[in-house]
């Protein structure tokens, strides 16, 4: 199925054109964005080293290109620009008069260049030129630099002074035209034909003096990165514009063709992408757009994140500013996670070499920091001894410089970047990863979160805690004020998930095998693990964000756009189908938070409730972010644009479709009805494998295996042993089969009986006295959690009168009980249902939390008070 975004007219030649209409290409050296404006193309240039600190602006442009034709606006017919994610192609095209013109653009990894090239039926006469953006002698973020023309060459060069960043950069032109340079510009002359390359450089090298070396005008070598630039042009004139071409489609192609998907409709709109857009918007959803902005994330992360390179930062590699967003930095309590959710699961593990090589660099900072936060946070468990203190990371980070945690976001930070390197592996399943890689990450992490916990009555927490940019009060005037506390459920469940994954390496490699010096730090995690009490539930039957609150939001902004407390049930596995308990305790805390946020803040509520297993509402939040927080060239905004968003989205719609973070691979876990005839190719689960899975009507008609490391191949679905299994195949029971892989071959499940979907309980009441009652046409089983339990125990089974009383008196001996019902037939607590929770509570505080709830949420439009509290 072709891949293109479309549009009818020109990106208006603004920063709002730039941010909303503008066509991004990319190589992760430099972005691009083509305007596919007639008179003066414009295609602006970034390149993500060229920074000043962040209270100066952070990322700044890099350049300019202009194209200038002799064609106007009111001359032109039949204008059209796309965007070809599968090939990664832009083009322009329109006639202009008796003249027909063709642009195309490309941004080649393997050439390390931005390319283009011009036809016309026509000889026409163009100018091409380059300029510097931004130019300035303000006090400390200086930005000087020239351009000049010679031959068929512009070159630019450079410095911006704050962390004495050289640059330049090279424009060379191919025409069967003539070319005369002057004044800083190239003239085309009589051409039916021109190419162009861009290729740039800057004295930028990712080491790890960049982080530690405090004076900023010493981070850098000094050195003058043209020799650079004109050998990375040479290298690119040595091929034809074609052969650039055809070699850049290869590369982009052996990332992007590896995953499929389609959701029934194959036929591709006659209609352009904002249009679409507009109409999904309005409720007119369409299935391509859909798959197109799937599919639009991985193009997004091919072209901004390759070995090699600095990884995707806050936008990627994309910025026109002066001063950009937050200062295109790396955000570390949730963002730049994001970022990397879709490169394992999409096929794009490659991807995640850029990152990883980032967090080598910035290691040696990572690890002062771990040292002087715990000497100044619990200084009972500081250490002298280099490295004792592991590693740690804040949320503000950019190429230069990182952070450690504090103010509005906990040591929980570090648990949530060391995940990234858990499912390196476990993706993958190489044992050089986990030994090399993952095993020490989590180790020296581990090393790290052992020490800011403290013993509080038998539970290990967090001695400082803060859930990521969540407040006290609210904004009044311009005053924010963050919370601050001990052992919030961020931290505590990023302590646990660091915790249990090391664990895992620990089991997988053998203790034996391991380095004495290690063993200390592993017995440490033995002990406190258990103790680490992740996961609370309060009293509206809410996952806790904080240990010291009753009812849910009644500390913070009750529809805050994080959701730090459910990071262990994405990206985290504290909370999942074994935890069924603690897994609809997190679907109340979804719900009370809302469908409405920021752009990345719907993408993670996307992936947490794909992870839950209800894909309709998963559904739900993808339209939302398509709807309402996606621009017209299909950037996501949170607002301003922010790339996160698109990434999450690709990992949200990967997660409905695929999961493996249990025991069993689990095809279509969350599939919506909107989804009810599709299939894909070339989604990975953890293990080592890929799945091709192809569906009608809601149900698999296919599920293949293929084993990329051998291995034993668990998979769940409903249904699936009554298919036509491989003969190595061994059923464990009707949803559950185990197939002994060998590495290198595929399996194939076929002729799988279609499971008719069931009606589900959706309404439970309960009292104080015990008494349930509901409205269900069949016979239900019912079950009980009291406080904050992680599973559920059968009170009842078989129950068809629609009313129950509980005799046992379990809520005067808990603070909170919650019921659950689920069909009779269903067989598990995990299976869908409804829930109600009991607690103590009065009149007089529930009474007093509906007004705190109104007062601290009135500067944000007020919250909706949830009917039922539980009383």
């Amino acid at each position: 199925m072709e891949l293109k975004l479309r549009y009818d007219k020109p990106a208006p030649n603004t920063e709002e054109g730039w941010e909303r209409y503008s066509m991004p290409i990319g190589n992760s050296h430099m972005g691009g964005n083509v305007f596919g404006i007639v008179k003066r193309e414009r295609i602006q240039i970034t390149e993500n080293s060229t920074e000043n600190p962040g209270h100066l602006g952070g990322l700044n442009s890099f350049a300019d290109l202009y194209f200038h034709f002799p064609h106007e606006d009111e001359s032109v017919r039949n204008y059209e620009r796309g965007l070809d994610i599968g090939r990664a192609l832009a083009y322009v095209r329109y006639d202009a008069g008796d003249v027909s013109v063709e642009r195309e653009y490309f941004a080649s990894y393997p050439d390390r260049t931005v390319a283009g090239k011009i036809r016309t039926s026509a000889p026409v006469t163009l100018t091409a030129e380059v300029k510097i953006p931004f130019l300035t002698e303000e006090e400390g973020r200086e930005k000087r630099g020239e351009v000049t023309a010679e031959g068929n060459t512009i070159t630019m060069t450079g410095i911006m002074c704050a962390y004495r960043v050289r640059f330049a950069a090279q424009l060379t032109v191919r025409t069967n035209g003539t070319v005369t340079a002057e004044n800083g510009c190239l003239t085309i002359a009589d051409a039916t034909e021109t190419d162009f390359t861009f290729c740039g450089a800057t004295n930028y090298e990712l080491r790890p003096e960049v982080f530690t070396e405090p004076d900023n005008h010493k981070k850098l070598r000094d050195f003058d990165p043209l020799p650079l630039a004109e050998s990375i042009t040479a290298a690119a004139q040595a091929y034809s514009y074609d052969d650039l071409r055809v070699r850049h489609i290869e590369d982009h192609s052996a990332l992007f063709g590896r995953v499929s998907l389609e959701f029934g409709e194959t036929e591709v709109p006659d209609l352009m992408t904002d249009k679409l857009l507009e109409n999904y918007s309005a409720g007119e959803q369409s299935r391509y757009l859909e798959v197109l902005y799937f599919q639009f994330g991985r193009y997004l992360l091919i072209a901004s994140s390759r070995p090699g390179c600095l990884p995707a930062n806050l936008q990627g590699v994309w910025n026109c500013h002066d001063r950009s967003p937050w200062g295109s930095g790396y955000w570390h309590n949730i963002n730049v996670q994001m970022n990397y959710w879709p490169a394992f699961v999409t096929g794009l593990g490659e991807t995640f070499d850029a990152y990883l090589k980032f967090y080598l660099a910035f290691l040696p900072q990572a690890e002062k920091f771990a040292s002087e936060y715990i000497r100044n946070t619990v200084p009972e468990n500081a250490s002298d001894v280099p490295g004792e203190c592991g590693w740690t990371i804040g949320t503000g980070s950019y190429a230069y410089m990182i952070s450690g945690p504090g103010g509005h976001s906990g040591p929980g930070t570090g648990g949530l970047t060391s995940k990234l390197f858990w499912e390196y592996y476990a993706f993958t399943g190489d044992k050089n990863v986990l030994r090399n890689i993952t095993y020490p990450a989590l180790l020296a992490m581990a090393k790290f979160l052992c020490k800011v916990v403290r013993d509080y009555d038998g539970k290990y927490l967090s001695v400082f805690s803060a859930s990521p940019e969540q407040i006290l009060s609210n904004q009044w005037g311009q005053y924010v004020q963050y919370y601050h506390t001990v052992g919030c459920a961020f931290d505590q469940q990023m302590i646990w998930e660091n915790a249990a994954d090391l664990l895992k390496c620990v089991e997988l490699l053998g203790e034996d095998t391991l380095p004495e010096e290690d063993l200390p730090v592993i017995r440490k995690v033995r002990e406190q693990i258990g103790r680490y009490d992740p996961v609370q539930v309060g009293w509206s039957g809410q996952i806790k964000e904080y240990r010291e609150e009753h009812f849910y939001g009644e500390i913070g902004e009750f529809r805050h756009r994080h959701i730090s407390q459910l990071v262990g049930l994405y990206p985290g596995t504290s909370i999942s189908g074994e935890t069924p308990a603690w897994l609809d305790a997190a679907k109340r805390s979804l719900d009370l938070r809302s469908d409405e946020s920021t752009g990345w803040a719907l993408a993670h509520r996307l992936n947490t409730w794909a992870r839950t297993g209800d894909g309709n509402r998963a559904h739900k939040l993808y339209a939302n972010l398509l709807g309402q927080r996606t621009l017209p060239n299909l950037w996501d905004t949170h607002p301003p644009f922010q790339i996160d968003g698109n990434f999450g989205g690709a990992s949200g719609v990967a997660e409905m479709l695929i999961q493996s973070h249990e025991t069993y691979i689990r095809p279509l876990p969350s599939l919506p009805d909107a989804w009810a005839d599709g299939s894909y190719t070339g989604l990975a689960a953890r293990g080592g494998f890929t799945i091709d899975a192809a569906w009608k009507n809601g149900c698999a008609e296919t599920i293949t295996v293929h084993s990329v490391s051998g291995g034993e191949c668990r998979i769940e679905y409903p249904g699936i042993a009554d298919g036509v299994l491989p003969m190595e195949a061994a059923v464990i029971d009707r949803d559950h089969i185990v197939i002994p892989t060998e590495s290198g071959r595929s399996y194939t499940i076929s002729a799988i009986p279609a499971q008719p979907k069931k009606p589900v309980p959706t309404e439970l009441h309960a009292n104080r006295s015990g008494v349930l009652t509901w409205t269900f046409g069949e016979a239900v089983d019912i079950w009980r959690a009291a406080d904050s339990s992680p599973v559920y125990e059968k009170i009842a089974q078989n129950v068809a009168d629609n009313i129950y009383t509980d005799v046992t008196r379990t809520f005067d001996r808990a603070e909170t009980v919650t019921y659950k019902i689920t069909r009779a037939d269903a067989g598990s607590s995990s299976a869908p249902g409804a829930c109600v929770t009991l607690n103590h509570s009065t009149e007089i505080e529930r009474m007093r939390y509906r007004y705190w709830v109104r007062q601290v949420n009135m500067p944000c439009g007020g919250a909706k008070i949830p009917d039922y509290l539980g009383e």
